[in-house]
């Protein structure tokens, strides 16, 4: 083969938060002299077109977004939309373009876990979604053991796929998966969690840097997101006016929808577009119906309450799963009981120092440290490098 060929990745990825994983290993890949295509299986990419990198030519939005999971309707909406001729004509592009690569590099659930499988090239995983933080902790389980064996958030033919030989290997979101998964014999590693990249704050954000203030995620999706927006505005209008509020916004979103919702006393609520980073640092606390962005803003040790919303992603179900994923950090409560908890979690932050210090430890325990994708990256350059490695 001729070296300029040599060491391309194809990258699938199912889902907008995948995609932004995915992207920053591409970049990471890039930086280190690696050509990556990507396939965004249920979104148009956005995340890879922003840093560079190219698509395979086919994309198509569906109207789950990626959230089946959640609400077995939205499958059916897909279907009606056309996702078994979609997903019949993604399965022989990827066997296409798998033959003129070196490696498939799997990243989210079992979807592009299975198509890279599918593909017949060497490939890696990157799981996303799961971890044993939903079935137990470090103290233990929180239900029984299945016949003694500790219950894996990865099903037996997930596992199956990740114990090919073809699997290079697989990277986990957190180490209490890994080590569980590597007890069972698979070739699974902890290098950190590629959704704390890229968080460095880029500016500065028109509040008192002396006065508590509350960071709003209604989520990335209309019209879910304005539905989630009204349901948290009923818990600003009862927040003290010393309480600053601001929202971190998704560009998916428009302006009116979410300005005619707010309470007339509080019209200096700051909306702020594409500087996420930025806001979720300056946050006392966060009150939020999201899925990456909360866990972002656990793993920088903020204190979240969420509310149980309509869906199709932040469900009832949801958002009780997401206390497990990410533990005490998280308060689920109803609108109406949300204003005194957030208002005792900013009274605690204010008297107790420890407190900080201790979700900023649970944090780093639940999400690990930024430069994930660097570190992924270098470990897919050194298999390419050395294929029998």
């Amino acid at each position: 083969m001729n070296p300029q060929n040599l060491s391309r990745v194809l990258c699938l990825s199912n889902g907008h938060g995948e995609d932004e994983v995915g992207s920053r290993i591409a970049l990471a890949l890039t930086g280190l002299g690696i050509s990556v295509q990507a396939l965004p299986i249920v979104g148009e990419g956005t995340a890879y077109c922003r840093r560079g990198i190219p698509l395979l030519p086919l994309t198509q939005v569906m109207p789950s977004g990626g959230f089946i999971y959640q609400d077995w309707r939205q499958l059916w909406r897909d279907l009606r939309a056309g996702l078994l001729g979609l997903t019949g004509r993604q399965l022989a592009l990827v066997r296409q373009a798998a033959a003129q690569v070196e490696l498939v590099l799997a990243v989210g659930d079992i979807v592009p876990l299975l198509m890279a499988w599918w593909s017949g090239s060497p490939y890696v995983f990157v799981g996303t979604a799961k971890s044993d933080y939903y079935w137990r902790d470090e103290q233990g389980p929180y239900r029984r053991a299945w016949m003694g064996q500790p219950v894996s958030d990865y099903l037996p033919w997930e596992r199956w796929l990740m114990a090919r030989r073809r699997c290079r290997g697989s990277f986990l979101r957190d180490e209490l998966t890994a080590t569980a998964l590597q007890k069972r014999g698979l070739r699974a590693f902890y290098l950190g969690n590629p959704m704390m990249d890229d968080l460095e704050p880029r500016g500065e954000l028109p509040l008192d840097p002396d006065r508590p203030a509350v960071l709003l995620l209604p989520g990335s999706r209309p019209p879910e997101a304005y539905r989630n927006w009204a349901l948290m505005m009923q818990v600003v209008e009862q927040l003290p006016p010393e309480i600053q509020v601001y929202a971190a916004l998704s560009p998916n979103l428009e302006r009116a929808p979410l300005q005619e919702k707010i309470p007339s006393w509080r019209r200096d609520l700051l909306l702020v577009w594409g500087d996420f980073g930025t806001c979720a640092h300056r946050a006392t606390a966060v009150l939020a119906m999201a899925g990456t962005a909360t866990e972002q803003c656990v793993g920088l040790g903020k204190p979240v309450v969420t509310l149980p919303g309509e869906g199709p992603q932040f469900t009832p179900r949801f958002a009780e799963a997401q206390t497990r994923l990410l533990g005490s950090a998280v308060h689920l409560t109803s609108p109406q009981q949300a204003p005194a908890v957030l208002c005792q979690i900013l009274d605690r932050l204010a008297s107790d120092p420890a407190y900080a210090a201790q979700l900023r430890a649970h944090g780093q325990r639940r999400m690990g440290s930024p430069g994930a994708a660097q570190r992924i990256a270098a470990q897919i350059k050194a298999w390419l490098s050395n294929p029998a490695g």
